[in-house]
């Protein structure tokens, strides 16, 4: 493959619900210009963008990968992300890297929950788009009603660039209302328009040349006077006004087909700015001073990771996106994030799996290096005199949790190595061990991520995992001052062990533990207070109500005795350790459960449901407002009621549904579900002993 210069590269984030025909086109893109020799299905699990064996098995993309297109002496980068929000973290990543966005909207179901998603960010990063309708060849499709769908849901205008010829298995082909042709066929033949076409084309080139020309003075000048503008003029007009993010252009396609390719190439290639066009980028020093970094073959080398992947046969594999200079095989480079040098051996463009070797990369383009040390998914690559750090995207926080169980003690010595590098790859995946409840915790976007990464993890790492349901960190204290003594004798023959510890409890609001020693006169030796604080220490990480840690409780050690002989350490340990549960058992106990803020945000029609669910979780709704029409509820929560609310409320609203949640608190179990929490766990220690 050539090197290009920046200013020949388009990259293209392609995005769309799942089922729209994303990877079908770019299979039908890459026949069309003759890279393939026989287009593939995802059913069929050979296509060239889904090769991971998990999107094999499931006839679904799961990742984004990178189809570089070679046409007309450009490259096109299109970047083919999964459609199912489960995968959000590999399209906001691709988005970032992208200078615009191709949406796909399927022709006969229209626009779902994901091509909000992907509006959401396209909005959010500011980018250039084009709406393509597509699968225009399948029965019932609908150009007409999925632009009106789509309108209402954009928040922007959207302007027909061409028209559908036919529809269903009537579609014949497209017209390019910019150069006013018809399209045909998958041979993409050039032809006159339809005359049954003609006025609908010509009140719609109207319309498309009237948004060219408001774009910039000079056309409007130009369109008054002429009545007119050129293709070229209209292409001007149109770029300018996509950047400005005026409006979305809509294009039609049947990608399985091959209809609509040509035209829809060569308007990338027309309206989809160069990496150079954006000028500079912002970026920080690691001292965290503000510069910027221009995107230019003749500016520092900076080179921003965005996605990481685990091969079995190669190693760890690094995608990038040369922001400025160029970047050189055979080179060192310096890691700013992670202040380490790190050799640039082979340098690669990536097409879906394969590699193809490349001397350099310039400003602007993506490619792959395999094998770097330390760097990861977000880090900046850089020379070590000019030290720059680039931005990253927020990427939404994980919701769904579950606990993971190696299967064997092998296992159990690569869960925390392994399951940082799958964290390092995704940045929307996390794991931490919660020592509380005694599990390892992953947290994800939704079931489909977490299983997609479990079984990554015996795949690519051999490591073997169990899941199960995440416990709640449930918390005990008290609600009085409770009182109690405790004498542990224990006589063997020869030295023996004695000490007797009278010990009063109380709640305590500011801070977790406290211990006081009011024993006064010698009745116990101050020498074994440490002793005494041990053995409290320990019940307290333990629990007695219902083994979770206890908390907020004041220890008072008043009186006891001690033997000139027996008494020892550990003797006042255990006295201390029974003492204070019998204390802690005459105070009140209670479980503390862990309240969560939690914004939802839904479509207004489904308020009512989402909200008569929230009642039954417990939940104290604190208000709610409109936002873009959608309904924002705000109310807190239990933890306990959370745990699959990401898969519950998907299914109230069909997946439009939204919601972000913050730790607020804990507070008090109600005494039904308490008595039910400690009479769970009851079972779970007998059974346990068994």
């Amino acid at each position: 493959m050539r090197v290009y210069p920046t200013s020949a590269l388009r990259n293209v984030a392609l995005v769309a619900h799942s089922g729209a025909g994303k990877t079908m086109l770019t299979e039908a893109l890459l026949f069309h210009l003759g890279v393939i020799t026989r287009m593939s299905s995802p059913t069929e699990g050979n296509t060239v963008s889904d090769y991971e064996d998990e999107e094999k098995r499931r006839g679904v993309s799961l990742f984004t990968s990178v189809i570089p297109l070679e046409y007309k002496d450009h490259k096109i980068n299109l970047l083919d992300t999964p459609g199912s929000t489960d995968f959000i973290g590999e399209v906001i990543s691709a988005l970032w890297v992208s200078e615009a966005a191709l949406l796909l909207v399927d022709a006969v179901a229209g626009p779902a929950v994901g091509t909000e998603k992907a509006l959401t960010y396209i909005e959010k990063f500011n980018l250039p788009a084009l709406v393509l309708i597509n699968k225009m060849d399948r029965e019932g499709a609908n150009f007409r009603q999925r632009l009106e769908e789509m309108q209402e849901l954009a928040g922007l205008r959207l302007i027909p660039a061409q028209l559908p010829i036919g529809a269903g298995p009537n579609f014949q082909g497209v017209v390019d209302l910019i150069h006013m042709k018809a399209y045909l066929g998958p041979d993409n033949e050039a032809a006159d328009i339809p005359a049954d076409l003609q006025d609908q084309a010509e009140e719609a080139r109207q319309a498309l040349v009237e948004a060219a020309a408001e774009s910039d003075e000079a056309l409007m000048d130009k369109y008054f006077e002429e009545g007119d503008l050129a293709p070229e003029d209209i292409i001007q007009g149109l770029k300018a006004g996509l950047k400005e993010r005026s409006y979305m252009l809509v294009l039609v396609a049947a990608g399985e087909k091959r209809i609509g390719l040509q035209p829809l190439l060569d308007l990338l290639l027309a309206l989809v700015p160069a990496p150079d066009e954006k000028g500079q980028v912002t970026a920080k020093t690691p001292q965290g001073e503000e510069i910027q970094v221009p995107v230019s073959d003749d500016g520092p080398l900076a080179a921003y990771v965005w996605k990481t992947t685990a091969d079995p046969f190669v190693g760890k594999v690094t995608y990038l996106k040369v922001v400025s200079g160029v970047l050189r095989a055979d080179t060192r480079v310096w890691n700013a994030n992670k202040e380490a040098e790190e050799r640039i051996g082979n340098l690669y463009v990536q097409r879906g799996k394969e590699q193809i070797p490349v001397p350099e990369l310039h400003a602007g383009d993506i490619g792959t290096v395999p094998k770097l040390n330390v760097t990861g998914t977000g880090d900046t690559l850089c020379s070590k005199e000019n030290p720059v750090i680039l931005p990253m995207p927020e990427y939404p926080k994980a919701l769904y949790r579950v606990a993971v169980v190696p299967e064997t003690q092998a296992d159990s010595t690569k869960l925390g190595p392994t399951l940082t590098r799958l964290c390092e790859e995704d940045p929307t995946l996390s794991w931490y061990q919660d020592g509380s409840i005694n599990q390892t915790i992953i947290q994800g976007m939704g079931d489909q991520h977490i299983d997609v990464a479990i079984r990554k993890a015996k795949a690519k790492f051999q490591l073997n995992l169990r899941v199960e349901e995440p416990k709640v960190p449930y918390r005990e204290t008290i609600t009085k001052v409770g009182n109690a003594k405790y004498r542990h004798k224990k006589q063997t023959g020869g030295a023996g062990q004695f000490a007797e510890v009278h010990m009063r409890v109380e709640p305590l609001q500011d801070q977790e533990y406290e211990f006081v020693w009011e024993v006064f006169g010698g009745a116990i030796s101050s020498n074994f207070q440490p002793a005494i604080d041990k053995g409290i220490r320990s019940v307290m990480r333990e629990g007695v109500l219902a083994g979770y840690p206890i908390v907020n409780v004041k220890v008072a050690v008043y009186d006891g005795k001690e033997h000139p002989v027996d008494s020892k350490p550990i003797a006042f340990e255990i006295a201390a350790r029974e003492c204070f549960k019998l204390a802690f058992l005459d105070a009140g106990p209670v479980l503390l459960e862990p309240i969560y803020n939690v914004r939802v945000v839904v479509p207004e029609e489904n308020m009512g449901d989402v909200l008569s669910d929230l009642n039954t979780r417990r939940a104290r709704v604190q208000g709610f407002t409109t936002e873009k029409g959608r309904a924002v509820i705000q109310a807190q929560v239990p933890l306990a009621e959370m745990l699959r609310y990401v898969t519950d409320l998907r299914s109230l609203t069909g997946g439009r549904g939204t919601f972000e949640m913050e730790f607020s608190h804990y507070e008090q179990v109600p005494r039904h579900i308490q008595e039910q929490i400690v009479e769970q766990r009851k079972r779970e220690r007998e059974a346990e002993r068994k």
